[in-house]
């Protein structure tokens, strides 16, 4: 059995529409990929610099 700590209330998961895979590129190296959640990061080059692809 896995013991787990939660303190307060449930985990903040951000707005439901970030669960879907969404396409990005990368400024920093124009890398294109999709990425879910909050705060992507590009998985090339690891930069936070990136732009939502609509």
């Amino acid at each position: 059995m896995i013991s787990v700590c939660a303190v307060g209330g449930p985990p903040d998961m951000g707005d439901p529409e970030s669960f879907f895979p969404t396409d990005y590129v990368c400024r920093s190296c124009g890398h294109k990929f999709k990425g879910i959640g909050v705060g992507p990061r590009c998985p090339s080059c690891h930069s936070d610099d990136v732009e939502r692809v609509r």
